[in-house]
C-alpha cells in the first residue's frame, strides 16, 4: 500500500470510529427524543430516524471490519453514556432544544460521510462509495426534517440557525465512477 493510501486508510478508520459511536449517540438520544414529542406524525418520523441511525451503525460496523478495524472501545462507552443522556434531557428540554441540536448534528453528519467517501477513494476503497455517499443522503433527509421543525419557532431570534447543506443531487457531483440505479436506469433508456 503506497504511503498515501496508507495514511487514507487510517484516517479512514479514523473517521468511521467516529462516525460509529456517533450513531450509537443518535440511537439513544433520538429514542428519548421520539418517546418526548407528543405530535404522532413527528413522533414516528424521528422514530423512523432512530432506526435508519442504528442501521447506520450496522454498516458502519461492517465498513470497520473490512478494514480491519473496530470500534473504540473507549469512544463507544464515551457515546452511549452522551446518547442516553440526551435521549433523557429531551423530556425536559422543550421542544425546539432537540430539534434543533438533532438539526445541528444531522448536518455534521452528512459532511463525515463526505469525507469518508472522500477518504475511500483515496485508500482504493472504491467498492465503499456508494454506502458512504447513500449514508450522507439520508442523513440529508435528516437535516431537512429538523430545519424544517423549527423553520418558524419564536427561539430562532436568539438561536443562530447553522449554514444549510448543498443540494442533496451535489453529494454524488464529485463521483462519477459511481453507479447509482437512476444513472444505470438512464443510461439505459437513452438510445
Amino acid at each position: 500500500m503506497a504511503a498515501a493510501a496508507s495514511n487514507a486508510h487510517t484516517r479512514l478508520i479514523r473517521v468511521l470510529r467516529s462516525a460509529c459511536s456517533g450513531e450509537l449517540a443518535a440511537g439513544y438520544a433520538y429514542r428519548g427524543h421520539w418517546k418526548s414529542v407528543s405530535s404522532e406524525p413527528t413522533r414516528e418520523r424521528i422514530r423512523a430516524i432512530e432506526a435508519e441511525e442504528w442501521h447506520h451503525r450496522t454498516i458502519v460496523r461492517r465498513l470497520l471490519a473490512d478494514l480491519g478495524s473496530a470500534p473504540s472501545p473507549k469512544r463507544e462507552a464515551v457515546f452511549w453514556l452522551i446518547g442516553k443522556t440526551i435521549g433523557v434531557l429531551c423530556h425536559i428540554g422543550g421542544w425546539f432544544i432537540p430539534m434543533y441540536g438533532a438539526g445541528r448534528l444531522e448536518s455534521w453528519n452528512i459532511a463525515e460521510y463526505e469525507h469518508a467517501a472522500a477518504l475511500a477513494r483515496e485508500a482504493g476503497y472504491v467498492h465503499m462509495i456508494d454506502c458512504l455517499l447513500t449514508m450522507a443522503e439520508v442523513e440529508w433527509e435528516h437535516e431537512r426534517f429538523f430545519r424544517e421543525q423549527i423553520a418558524r419557532h419564536w427561539m430562532l431570534r436568539m438561536f443562530h440557525v447553522w449554514q444549510p447543506p448543498p443540494p442533496k443531487a451535489t453529494i454524488r457531483s464529485q463521483y462519477p465512477e459511481i453507479q447509482t440505479p437512476d444513472r444505470v436506469a438512464a443510461k439505459i433508456a437513452t438510445p
